[in-house]
């Protein structure tokens, strides 16, 4: 299984469990391709998760500053946004705030906040009533949980 590690050391392990714990699939059945836009601002996580949902099929594109982020946004181009909470700048739900003004009438931008703090759970419920019963992801998990989660989402 791979586990989301901040640490770089920890990188190079899990890209060789990724190579050479999962058997090459035979199939040629072919799953969608969901675009993730991925913003967290500890580089060793979004390189890691990067890597584990890309190899799962999923196309993410990563930024470390929130503000790059908004500047590159366009909703029509991601299917789901994968946001941490606590980010240098603006947190990951003022971050949240902006992206919605950036959408068109009617369109729903589905995301997912993700963070290590539990704390964050009683600001979600205050500031996002309607995000709560949403997606909400706890650092650290697993690669495999994420994958499902987020195709959870996307369906």
């Amino acid at each position: 299984m791979i586990y989301l590690q901040a640490e770089e050391n920890n990188n190079k392990e899990i890209k060789s469990e990724e190579n050479t714990s999962r058997p090459k699939e035979t199939t040629t059945e072919k799953k969608p391709s969901y675009r993730i836009l991925f913003v967290d601002d500890n580089k060793d996580i979004l390189l890691t998760i990067k890597e584990g949902l890309e190899y799962h099929g999923f196309i993410v594109d990563t930024f470390s500053n929130p503000l790059e982020a908004l500047s590159y946004f366009k909703p029509e181009l991601y299917d789901l946004v994968l946001i941490d909470v606590k980010m240098p700048h603006m947190s990951g739900f003022e971050f949240y705030q902006e992206l919605r003004k950036k959408a068109t009438y009617g369109t729903e931008i589905k995301s997912c906040f993700i963070t290590a703090y539990e704390v964050y759970f009683d600001t979600l419920k205050t500031e996002f009533p309607e995000l709560y019963s949403g997606c909400f992801i706890h650092k650290p998990i697993k690669i495999e949980d994420l994958v499902k989660k987020l195709n959870e989402e996307l369906k």
